[in-house]
């Protein structure tokens, strides 16, 4: 379980495809301390909760090894993800951590596609597109995950929506660089996903 506040930017250094492409075996690099990373753990890339299969040290810069399954690589960006790809990471929650975004599983539920940019003064405002399938579960003033990041949203209209970035979001984490065109994983709230299941079995 996580809350969608970033708590470091890794950058993959090395990547391999196995199993017929199935399984990417990738290797990322973090300011994580090597000694708080077991084998088993789970850390959100870019919002996508993976495993971690290994970790080391190399030329003092710690880094942490998982792999992308099948599914994983068909429904997030991560089958886009190349050597010196820049991803948002989180730890999963520890028991009296502070919950500072929302709950968030790091199950993406897709992808969603930046339509417009619109710098502001030290903020930027990104409208989005996404499926009917997944709209239907965001409301303004409510929350969305995107690539691992907490965010409130801003608007709603049909398929699309507006998130509006402050300056520490910007530069603590990968939205900076997105643009008209860039896909991002996107994970529904929660709560929104039980409140739409509970009134369709009414």
């Amino acid at each position: 379980m996580f809350t969608g506040i970033v708590t470091d930017i890794g950058e993959i250094v090395g990547l391999t495809p196995t199993a017929q492409g199935q399984l990417h075996r990738m290797r990322i690099a973090c300011r994580y301390d090597r000694a708080t990373i077991a084998d088993g753990a789970s850390i959100a890339c870019n919002g996508v909760c993976l495993t971690v299969v290994a970790s080391g040290v190399e030329r003092g810069r710690t880094w942490f090894e998982v792999d992308a399954a099948a599914e994983t690589l068909g429904m997030t960006t991560a089958k886009r993800w190349a050597t010196g790809t820049r991803l948002n990471l989180e730890r999963a929650l520890k028991i009296g951590d502070e919950l500072g975004g929302h709950i968030v599983a790091g199950h993406a539920d897709g992808i969603a596609t930046i339509v417009e940019r619109e710098d502001l003064p030290d903020m930027a405002r990104f409208e989005l597109r996404t499926t009917p399938e997944l709209a239907r579960f965001i409301a303004a003033k409510g929350s969305v995950t995107l690539d691992g990041v907490s965010l409130t949203v801003n608007t709603v209209a049909d398929v699309t929506f507006a998130v509006l970035i402050i300056p520490h979001t910007l530069a603590v984490t990968t939205l900076g660089g997105w643009h008209a065109g860039s896909e991002v994983n996107i994970e529904v709230d929660l709560m929104a996903r039980y409140a739409a299941r509970l009134s369709e079995m009414k």
